[in-house]
């Protein structure tokens, strides 16, 4: 998956809070399945569909260790995210600065219009 279609993947995964929930969790460190699913009252296929759905947009990936397959975060594709969305952050902040400026200059011609 490339481009605006794994961006779009991205951001579907993010949409669901018990994803945004595993992500947080494996900001920590690698964790199996069952630790993964210890803090939600859901069935382990449930969990696992949550899982698959974060490794399709590329954002966990799956080790192996023995027995276990621990998941561990995948942060290069948080940060295609937050490179997409750090655009709009510099719009908005400088529509927020454009906003400051016009308010200290309504605030300062409304001052010398009290002082005649």
């Amino acid at each position: 998956m490339h481009g605006p279609h794994r961006l779009d993947a991205i951001f579907a995964a993010l949409a669901d809070p018990t994803r945004r929930a595993i992500i947080a969790r494996l900001a920590s460190g690698q964790a199996s399945v069952n630790e993964l699913a210890q803090p939600f009252a859901m069935s382990q296929p449930a969990i696992s569909k949550h899982l698959k759905v974060l490794e399709r947009a590329g954002l966990i990936s799956r080790g192996r260790e023995a027995q276990r397959r621990p998941r561990r975060l995948e942060a290069k594709r948080l940060a295609e995210a937050d490179k997409w969305l750090e655009r709009y952050r510099r719009l908005w902040e400088g529509n927020y600065r454009r906003l400051d400026a016009l308010l200290d200059e309504l605030q300062t011609a409304g001052k010398e219009r009290k002082q005649r």
